[in-house]
């Protein structure tokens, strides 16, 4: 377990992504809407790596799990 809090920046930093908020807020912009169906991890814009790493925490209902979520709802949201 790890000893920090899962954050959406901290989250892009595990995913290699730029982590600042205006560049999460344009990885957002830039890739949604994410279809309805399908999961998180199968979008086409991940490497292997990054799909495997939140297939994973995902399927262990691990901390990274609320943050995945989160990304997962902006990532479908219309506007």
């Amino acid at each position: 377990m790890e000893d920090s809090i899962p954050t959406m920046t901290r989250l892009f930093d595990q995913l290699g992504l730029d982590s600042d908020p205006p560049s999460i807020q344009a990885f957002i912009a830039a890739h949604k809407p994410l279809a309805a169906t399908g999961t998180l991890a199968d979008a086409p814009f991940w490497s292997p790596s990054q799909a495997e790493f939140l297939r994973g925490e995902m399927e262990e209902d691990a901390d990274w799990a609320i943050v995945i979520e989160r990304l997962n709802a902006a990532l479908r949201a219309a506007s």
